[in-house]
């Protein structure tokens, strides 16, 4: 954290509330604003020309653009992203976004404006209004704010950032009218930084925890987006019950894909039936609705969000806190009580050899394309999926090696977030790789970001798996509708060529072979890059049969 500039905390000084909210950014360490500027963000805008010192002005071309970015760079970093839009229909636009990052507990920091004070709530049709903006950004995010007056603001922007770096890592909003931006007052933060104190784990629960882990015969641990900061801790835990560490997508990474321990879900799924304890860490723990429980199955949770323990079934055991010192709480009681195993290494990497073998040859040919983009890929760069049939796959078939370097839209399941995602994913990775794949459909939801990728020299690889339809649709109009296809069909650009048009590197890679070498020729490359790969839809194995989980038990 730095302290703010211009003024010194604890000290009132006379600003606008613009100013004031640009000290708050730099405050609280923020060094990237993705953003579009508009009238009621004027006074904001000029703050951050003048005073910008340490922070980095992305601008898009699309509220939506800004948002996905501020998504993608909070994802990778595990920091907040911070985007700024105009209220009415840049808030709108930014929605999708906002709900992805709710979904995928990413902490988004939306700032946004309102109509001028004295005509709030009052539905005069002033510029951009909408009724209940603030009740929209509420039902959006975990926390939102609004200032009436400029002195609000320092309070507002500690809370908003205290909000986002404790608990469960939710997006927040923050309303600031015009008005109250333009308005010149006394400002003065706290000299205190606001407490980001974590739960203290309820020592009990640890015991009854431990009890419950050693007379388990067949634990397994599942693992979620609230564990990627708890690898030691985790794989510690793993060690000692000699039990499997499973992911699906948002705890990808928190163990490498190689280790002994990890198994990824759809490897898992064949075994559940027998598991007697699940230790979900992080997780919405979503196995136990898809996969299926019964009175036998013993369950361990590990959360800082209280209410998500009892949304699916409730636990034997409810361990409220962060998934490190939980996890590593547990750890410590089991090796109070000396618990020891059999050592299971040899067994858990034959099932996850056998799995591989097994999409290796079924799953085509999109497990070609992955291959070939992880050879291309250091462990520590970054891959961004999308709704299309090769990010499908990428979910159990794409080796991740280290935390917050897959990116997944969670369950919003968001069609076309992933390239302008990807743009704010490779910001945050800095000089390390950002590899994004995309399908026709989704890409040309964000493709005027192009433009932006350009502007500011973002130098994201790209991939554009192209085929003419939005093949999810297609393929369920074929299977369920008996071929009665309606409105899947696509009208594309030639992709290199609107690359080209925007001054980018466009190549064309017809095949595994192609794109190996496309991706060879453009590492390195000092801007973006996209890589155009014709696909055949009809001649692609369907990827859904290790996706969605089915009840074995």
């Amino acid at each position: 954290m730095t302290e703010s500039r211009g003024m010194e905390a604890g000290t009132a000084t006379r600003m606008t509330g613009g100013d004031a909210l640009v000290a708050g950014l730099h405050r609280w360490g923020v060094d990237t604003v993705f953003g579009v500027p508009g009238v009621q963000l004027d006074e904001f805008f000029d703050g951050l020309y003048r005073n910008h010192d340490g922070i980095r002005l992305i601008h898009t071309r699309h509220e939506q653009g800004a948002a996905y970015m501020a998504l993608g760079y909070a994802m990778v970093t595990g920091r907040p992203g911070v985007c700024a839009v105009v209220p009415g229909p840049g808030v709108l636009n930014a929605g999708a976004a906002l709900s992805t990052a709710y979904a995928c507990n990413a902490r988004v920091l939306c700032l946004t404006s309102t109509v001028n004070s004295a005509l709030l709530d009052r539905r005069h049709g002033a510029l951009h209004e909408i009724n209940d903006q603030t009740g929209l950004l509420r039902n959006l995010t975990k926390w939102s704010g609004r200032a009436s007056h400029a002195s609000d603001i320092p309070r507002l922007v500690d809370e908003a950032f205290r909000q986002l770096l404790t608990g469960r890592p939710q997006p927040v909003a923050l309303e600031i009218p015009p008005d109250i931006l333009a308005q010149v007052a006394m400002i003065r933060f706290d000299a205190a930084m606001p407490s980001l104190e974590k739960p203290v784990i309820d020592p009990v629960a640890v015991e009854q925890a431990a009890r419950l882990a050693t007379t388990a015969r067949n634990p397994m641990i599942v693992v979620g987006g609230g564990a990627l900061g708890a690898r030691d801790e985790i794989r510690a835990l793993a060690e000692r019950l000699q039990a499997p560490v499973v992911s699906r997508h948002m705890g990808r990474g928190t163990l490498r894909d190689d280790d002994d321990y990890a198994l990824p879900a759809a490897a898992a799924l064949p075994h559940w039936a027998d598991i007697d304890l699940v230790i979900g860490i992080g997780t919405r723990l979503q196995q136990l609705r898809e996969w299926g429980h019964d009175d036998r199955l013993k369950i361990i949770r590990i959360d800082l969000d209280q209410a998500e323990m009892q949304r699916v079934v409730p636990p034997t055991v409810a361990l409220f806190g962060d998934a490190a010192d939980g996890t590593a709480a547990l750890v410590a009681a089991l090796d109070a009580v000396g618990v020891s195993r059999p050592d299971r290494r040899a067994e858990f990497h034959a099932i996850k050899q056998a799995f591989r073998e097994e999409i290796s040859r079924d799953i085509q040919p999109q497990m070609s394309y992955l291959d070939v983009i992880r050879a291309a890929m250091a462990d520590d760069d970054v891959f961004v999926d999308e709704m299309t049939q090769v990010g499908y796959a990428s979910r159990y078939g794409l080796p991740i090696h280290t935390p917050r370097t897959y990116v997944n839209s969670s369950y919003q399941g968001t069609l076309g977030y992933g390239f302008a995602t990807a743009l704010g994913a490779q910001v945050g990775a800095g000089r390390r790789r950002t590899i994004s794949v995309n399908g026709d459909g989704g890409f040309l939801y964000t493709m005027p970001e192009l433009a932006t990728a350009m502007l500011h020299n973002i130098p994201l690889t790209a991939i554009v798996f192209f085929d003419g339809n939005f093949g999810n649709v297609r393929r369920i109009q074929q299977n369920k509708y008996q071929g009665r296809l309606i409105a899947s069909e696509l009208h594309n650009p030639d992709f290199v060529k609107l690359a080209e048009s925007f001054g980018m590197k466009g190549i064309l890679a017809d095949g595994p072979a192609a794109l190996a070498q496309a991706l060879a020729d453009t590492k390195g490359h000092d801007g973006p890059v996209l890589i155009a790969v014709p696909f055949e839809l009809d001649k692609t194995a369907s990827p859904w049969k290790h996706v969605h989980g089915r009840k074995v038990r």
